[in-house]
């Protein structure tokens, strides 16, 4: 039986979106691919060119979602227990440790952002993996569950010195990565460059309305959609014909020049990965207006929710983005969509 609620969350939802659009302007489907990551309670991994909005994209959400928010610069110094407490001397010169950026509200956390994840060591970045696939944490003796917590995070593609690649676990653990670029409307680079209130980003950030999401209600809502939105035996089925091709392009006849299709993908595209691409798909539906996912919501997601998750071999490493891009085009072509 369909939830009744749901169609009252939709007009939020358009104002969510609308408001982090007036603040970040020229990113439209970004937003969108933001939106249905929180809406199926799915972490974030933006990546992009230095400058483009990555980080204030980031705060807009974080206001308009309200709630307890913290924000933690990667640097190659940082250590997971910085994110768990913080020692100082008192007065009495005495040792003192009080709770870090991921304890400091309990278990109201609602957004924590890592800024340049690249630049934390695979230390920390072994932490982040359990609060991105647990929401909890041990420290002091006792576990702190984080039920609200949404991770983002962001990537700076052109430095690598000082720099950590995310391990193949921790990319997979984010619900999506997100491609950042420059706008290329001539009008909105002119905007941007020119009107002065995307100049002073404080004052942007202020100017959205807190809490037009409640964050609190989030998890219920993401459970309600997903039960929401069905699909068909048959789209079940070309769900699992991409996925056979995506594991074993040899054998479904995909072909790419000069390629050795049978050692082209090392691993990935799990169960996992799929289950979160008909996750992303469902929201893509419900925010659609309809109750069953069709192929158009597959194709519509899969580029932030797959992609990442196709591991190259390494004799192809070097044409890495090209190839996944070219096998994914292939499967398309060739899984016929019901």
């Amino acid at each position: 039986m369909p939830d009744e609620t749901l169609p009252a969350w939709l007009p939020r939802i358009a104002a969510f979106e609308a408001e982090i659009a007036r603040a970040v302007i020229g990113q439209t489907r970004v937003i969108r691919m933001l939106t249905i990551a929180i809406l199926a309670r799915g972490h974030a991994l933006l990546e992009g060119d230095v400058g483009v909005g990555k980080t204030t994209l980031l705060r807009a959400i974080a206001r308009a979602l309200g709630g307890p928010y913290e924000r933690v610069e990667g640097t190659i110094d940082l250590m997971p227990a910085d994110l768990i407490y913080h020692a100082s001397i008192t007065p009495e010169g005495r040792p003192r440790l009080d709770p870090g950026p991921v304890l400091r509200h309990g278990s109201d956390l609602a957004i924590f952002f890592f800024n340049e994840i690249n630049r934390a060591r695979p230390q920390v970045h072994a932490l982040l993996l359990r609060l991105m696939a647990e929401r909890s944490v041990t420290a002091f003796n006792q576990e702190t569950a984080l039920p609200h917590l949404l991770v983002f995070a962001d990537r700076n593609q052109l430095e690598r010195e000082e720099t950590f690649e995310l391990p193949a676990a921790a990319r997979d653990r984010f619900f999506m990565e997100i491609a950042v670029h420059a706008p290329s409307d001539p009008e909105t680079c002119r905007q941007l460059i020119f009107e002065t209130r995307y100049h002073d980003v404080d004052a942007l950030i202020d100017s959205i309305p807190p809490g037009i999401l409640d964050y609190r209600a989030l998890a219920t809502l993401a459970a309600d959609i997903q039960r929401a939105t069905h699909a068909s035996p048959r789209l079940e089925a070309y769900v699992v014909a991409i996925w056979q091709a995506l594991r074993r392009p040899d054998e479904a006849g995909l072909k790419i020049p000069g390629i050795d299709m049978s050692r082209l993908v090392q691993g990935g595209a799990s169960p996992r990965g799929l289950s979160y691409l008909v996750r992303a798909a469902r929201v893509h539906a419900w925010l659609a207006g309809r109750d069953m996912v069709v192929p158009e919501d597959i194709r519509a997601v899969f580029p932030e929710t797959m992609s990442h998750r196709i591991f190259i071999a390494p004799l192809y490493e070097s044409r890495s983005a090209e190839l996944v891009a070219d096998l994914t085009r292939l499967v398309f072509q060739h899984v016929p969509a019901p």
